[in-house]
């Protein structure tokens, strides 16, 4: 597999042709010719027609996750019948019944990192995910990629990845947004609430339609509701001024953590 097609030159689609553009024959595609500028040893596509002539052996989609399935139906037609599909999307609701529906190769990944919170200059500590139901040769060429970035890597399923997001996202992100939420506009010396701080401004720079998305993984309303129920624990402890109940509470959070 030699031949690459990036469609879209956001930031994970720029980090991948970054990542890909000295060991492939790479190609991106984005409908905004302002992103295609700065790209290095990288063909830049503007037309159906030169996507076609490039004949790519695998295309990545790295679009909007409310653009993904649009972007397929527009790009696949225009594809060699053995060039397998790849998306990264963070929630993989309704793909696997997609790539059923239309009969073509594809791999389904998720790298975990994400521009705005990883380190993608070392990405040691930083995880990927790849979907088990994805056609053999799309996995190993991303757990070739993955490994060569040093990446750890898990194995899921498409069920088991929605269930996974729902559980390690949906909480700090909801954690995250109620901490915004409750915020007023004093100036705070604390080194705790301004990293928490910190962590709310890079979450709300992500693109609204992920964070949407996320919440609406059909897996993340029973992990708000369990935040819902201990935050009920809290304020009852509070109410009660139960000290031996706040030290019980303490313990069993520092076991969920692992501190004990």
């Amino acid at each position: 597999m030699r031949k690459i097609l990036i469609i879209g030159a956001g930031k994970m689609g720029s980090w991948f042709a970054e990542s890909l553009c000295l060991d492939y024959d790479l190609a991106v595609f984005d409908k905004d010719l302002e992103k295609l500028k700065y790209f290095f040893n990288t063909k830049r596509l503007v037309s159906n027609n030169e996507i076609k002539e490039f004949e790519p052996e695998l295309m990545i989609n790295t679009v909007n996750l409310n653009k993904t399935v649009e972007a397929f139906d527009e790009i696949i037609p225009l594809l060699p019948k053995d060039c397998i599909i790849a998306d990264i999307a963070s929630v993989k609701n309704g793909l696997k019944e997609y790539y059923h529906k239309k009969g073509i190769g594809f791999v389904s990944t998720h790298p975990m990192f994400g521009p705005t919170f990883g380190n993608v200059r070392d990405l040691s500590k930083e995880n990927a995910i790849i979907i088990t139901e994805s056609d053999p040769e799309g996995k190993s060429f991303f757990r070739s990629f993955y490994e060569s970035l040093k990446l750890n890597i898990f194995d899921y399923t498409f069920e088991m990845h929605d269930k996974t997001i729902a559980y390690s996202l949906s909480i700090p992100f909801s954690s995250t947004m109620i901490f915004a939420a409750c915020m007023k506009k004093l100036e705070v010396p604390g080194t705790t609430f301004r990293k928490h701080l910190d962590i709310a401004k890079g979450l709300l720079s992500e693109d609204d339609y992920l964070l949407s998305e996320i919440l609406f993984n059909p897996h993340t309303l029973d992990q708000i509701e369990n935040i819902n129920a201990r935050l009920a624990d809290l304020i009852d402890l509070i109410k009660n001024r139960d000290g031996e109940g706040v030290i019980r509470f303490l313990n069993l959070l520092r076991q969920n953590i692992e501190m004990v």
